[in-house]
């Protein structure tokens, strides 16, 4: 399982496709928070990532660990409301397990799995949130869960991101039956029900790009 290598070119791939999608699906996600937020969720990630893509260039020379935290510290600096410091601070934790490697290195699937469950974990003790609160965390954390389980019971890497992708999927679709407990949306209570969270969305179709520039 250890020879799965993801090369410095995927991880730059993924923001590249990351930057596309949130111009493709950024009206998407502001209507989905349009609908129980403050209505700007696909705008501040549209922001952040006009930013990282001013950047890009410049830093394709770094290594993988100075790359996303360079991603990271321009979706802190330059997005408002709840997805720049989260997704911000997500960006800036997910090079750190790699940090010993070269300019032009990568990372096993091993390092990868470190990389989400850093970007998780802060995401959690900055919202202190968990699943079953109507977050992005109700994609992210049965994702990692499953792809964690999964490569550890000897699935493929791409096979078990493949099936991480799907629970995040699942995860995402529970939140329309979830009563928000954090963020603007729990002022709704009981008229939150039926709407999917924002957050969660743009957590699954992240995950996705992850998943479909895996060699």
């Amino acid at each position: 399982m250890s020879d799965y290598m993801l090369s410095k070119e995927y991880f730059i791939k993924v923001i590249e496709d990351l930057i596309a999608l949130v111009e493709e699906r950024g009206a998407y996600y502001t209507e989905l928070d349009s609908a129980i937020g403050d209505g700007d969720h696909g705008i501040n990630l549209e922001i952040g990532f006009r930013e990282v893509n001013k950047h890009l260039d410049e830093w394709k020379g770094l290594n993988v660990r100075d790359f996303y935290n360079n991603v990271g510290k321009a979706l802190l600096d330059k997005v408002g409301g709840s997805s720049g410091p989260l997704y911000g601070s997500f960006f800036m934790k997910f090079g750190l397990p790699i940090k010993a490697k070269g300019p032009e290195e990568g990372a096993t699937f091993a390092e990868f799995i470190d990389m989400m469950d850093k970007g998780v974990a802060i995401i959690q003790k900055r919202g202190k949130s968990t699943t079953g609160e109507k977050t992005m965390l109700d994609t992210f954390i049965p994702a990692l869960e499953t792809m964690k389980a999964e490569y550890a019971a000897g699935t493929p890497a791409k096979e078990a991101m493949e099936k991480a992708v799907d629970a995040g999927k699942a995860g995402l679709e529970s939140t329309r039956n979830i009563v928000a407990t954090k963020g603007r949306a729990m002022r709704l209570g009981e008229r939150a029900i039926g709407h999917l969270d924002p957050g969660a969305a743009s957590a699954a179709e992240f995950l996705e790009v992850f998943y479909k520039d895996m060699p």
